[in-house]
């Protein structure tokens, strides 16, 4: 809806005028400067009035609504794990600071696949692309299709999977750090007997975690034969409560889980068994989605520091658009580990 106003493109009536002034916290006059595009009121004060108008419903006037500088490809997976809608929207927010308007793909079963999308977005003439979880954190994917990507002149930076041969920027978390952060926190509680519960073997953020799962086993506990504590299913939450389970039955008091959701699902596990969380087993997630603090218990986690993350990748993406050649690197951004209910002391050996 469009509201009156008593001077300027808004049409006529104060009352508006002085709704928009009291949510902005500045006087109807500069409410109509900035409507009008007047000068004297400064780029601070200016967007203020801008947010109110946001804030309280009223569409902007046409000639104060910013240009696009370019469409951004943002391609997804599936939105069912709160993490990823996390990185959608800090993405969303930061493109539209500079300028960009982000394109989100997200990729459903039965629906599109990566490679439709990335090529509706290149006939579309999007200025870069983010893969976010993509088929470059697949080892067994072929990974010419993002040096085909390049090749063409489309800048892109990828997330969360990393792939040697790909001469782009990656940008993910230190997964082998999460693990030992993990592993350690179980440890320091009292636990000896942890397990892993990860998704399919052929991702990078798996492999890279059960890499620092092991190193931590070893150092920390001198166990150097875990294969039994390492359970595979999948990133969800009847995955991880199938992983659970196994880990459980080999008597496990301690669960180290490669997402939230699964480690939910390993929470559920638990409770099947009659075992009490925390009382009996101590259940880790990964990411720190939102709302996951107030599940029952409040999960202790690792958090993805996704605005940084999403900071680094939106700047890198920016610099290659504007002719600065992308680096084929990847930045390693530390996890936060959050301690809430679903951790503390329990027995060593389930009864």
């Amino acid at each position: 809806m469009t509201p009156p106003s008593a001077v300027g493109p808004l049409g006529n009536g104060a009352a508006r005028l002085t709704d928009i002034a009291a949510q902005a916290g500045v006087s109807e006059a500069t409410v109509s400067r900035v409507l009008n595009g007047k000068p004297g009121v400064s780029a601070v004060t200016r967007r203020s009035v801008l947010a109110a108008l946001d804030v309280m419903g009223y569409e902007r006037p046409q000639r104060l609504r910013q240009r696009s500088n370019g469409l951004i490809g943002l391609v997804t997976p599936e939105l069912d794990n709160p993490i990823f809608p996390a990185f959608a929207q800090a993405f969303e927010k930061t493109l539209t600071q500079y300028g960009y308007t982000p394109v989100l793909c997200t990729q459903l079963p039965g629906g599109a696949v990566e490679d439709e999308f990335t090529e509706l977005l290149v006939e579309r003439g999007v200025s870069g692309i983010i893969f976010v979880s993509g088929l470059h954190a697949d080892v067994t994917a072929r990974s010419d299709r993002y040096t085909q990507l390049i090749g063409q002149g489309v800048p892109i930076v990828l997330l969360n999977g990393h792939a040697a041969d790909v001469p782009a920027p990656f940008i993910s978390p230190d997964d082998r750090a999460a693990t030992r952060l993990a592993v350690q926190h179980l440890v320091d509680l009292g636990h000896e007997r942890i397990g892993l519960a990860v998704g399919p073997s052929r991702f990078v953020p798996v492999i890279r975690k059960i890499e620092g799962y092991r190193r931590a086993m070893a150092q920390l506990l001198g166990a150097t034969e875990v294969d039994e504590l390492i359970s595979h299913s999948l990133f969800s939450v009847e995955g991880g409560q199938a992983a659970a389970a196994q880990l459980l039955m080999r008597g496990c008091t301690g669960i180290v889980c490669a997402s939230d959701l699964m480690a939910l699902g390993a929470i559920r596990a638990c409770r099947d068994r009659g075992l009490s969380v925390p009382g009996e087993v101590s259940v880790v997630g990964f990411d720190d989605s939102p709302l996951i603090a107030f599940t029952d218990p409040p999960l202790t986690t690792v958090r993805q520091p996704v605005q940084s993350m999403v900071t680094a990748a939106v700047h890198t993406l920016l610099e290659a658009i504007a002719g600065t050649p992308g680096q084929h690197s990847e930045l390693i951004f530390q996890p936060e580990f959050i301690v809430r209910g679903s951790t503390g002391s329990g027995p060593k050996v389930l009864r």
